[in-house]
């Protein structure tokens, strides 16, 4: 039986790990299929985490150092694909590839979000090089530089609002003659005149080079015609497929409390609905999206379960 088992191994789930060891607990389990990390470690370079500042330190030279300082306190990593968790009793009972279960006093699930491509040409190749899915994380880098912005609902135009603070020029791309946005959001894009919205139009293609993005090429639905916009940012927002296969039960419901976009409801103690099961990272609702924020998200869930486990002992 595990003390916990935590299922994920992004930040929220290594900082979930190193917690719950650190404080005591003697049998926990990260399962990850492949290399903890997450995210972050597709980023190029890491600037806005407190405390870590070195130019030209990707996210994996960022996360490496993470593996080492949980494993240290005895988290265990377990490269096997969970299949989905169960209240069984008292317990839970976690589902693993190929049929094996294994039973956990408590779970966290820190399985996080994937962004949604848009599936244009050079979309892959310049991912991390150019084009982002987070403006928070890259802005930075287009300080006083034009940047292109594809989507039209709420992030998407809340984020050209972030961005215009720091670039010079925010083209906004969506396929659509309006926009899904909340009007409130709307009307204050529409106040900054650094912000420029392209309706009916689509991302036809990103290129640039070894040194990375050079421009994007934008098309008119309507009419065909191809804008040639060289700028070196290209910011994606398309949308979020959250990470939650492992709540959902057998007949396809969900174990836990969900809201319309599938994304765990929780408290600010990382508490479900559910007694001994907590969510962390992106994979809750209102969440940042930021690395530092789901090492809290995980810290503070690790740190329930221990008083949870406390309780009952």
């Amino acid at each position: 039986m595990l003390d916990c088992a935590i299922i994920g191994g992004g930040p929220a789930g290594m900082t979930a790990g190193l917690y719950a060891t650190r404080g005591g607990l003697k049998n926990v389990v990260m399962f990850e299929l492949g290399m903890p990390g997450g995210q972050i470690t597709q980023s190029s370079e890491i600037e806005n985490y407190p405390g870590f500042f070195e130019h030209g330190k990707t996210g994996m030279d960022f996360m490496n150092t993470w593996q080492e300082q949980t494993f240290h306190f005895g988290l265990k990593h377990e490269m096997k694909k969970v299949e989905r968790v169960a209240k069984s009793g008292e317990h839970f009972v976690v589902t693993l590839e190929g049929g094996e279960s294994i039973e956990a006093m408590s779970v966290i699930v820190a399985t996080g979000s994937t962004p949604k491509r848009a599936n244009f040409k050079g979309e892959d190749e310049f991912f991390g090089k150019g084009v982002s899915t987070c403006a928070t994380c890259d802005g930075f880098f287009y300080k006083n530089k034009p940047v292109t912005i594809l989507g039209g609902g709420d992030t998407a135009l809340e984020e050209a609002l972030y961005l215009s603070n720091i670039c010079s020029d925010v083209y906004v791309v969506h396929r659509r003659d309006a926009f899904r946005a909340a009007p409130p959001t709307l009307e204050r894009v529409m106040k900054k005149t650094n912000i420029h919205l392209i309706t009916d139009s689509i991302i036809e293609e990103a290129y640039g080079g070894m040194m990375g993005l050079d421009g994007v090429k934008i098309k008119n639905i309507k009419t065909g015609e191809i804008t040639d916009m060289p700028n070196t940012g290209l910011f994606v927002f398309v949308g979020h497929d959250v990470n939650n296969s492992v709540l959902k039960d057998a007949d396809g419901t969900f174990i836990c409390a969900v809201n319309d976009w599938g994304q765990v409801i929780v408290d600010l103690s990382m508490k479900t609905n559910v007694e001994g099961l907590f969510a962390a990272g992106d994979i809750r609702i209102e969440a940042p999206k930021q690395v530092v924020c789901a090492a809290s998200d995980g810290a503070t869930a690790a740190l329930q379960v221990i008083a949870y486990i406390q309780e009952r002992s």
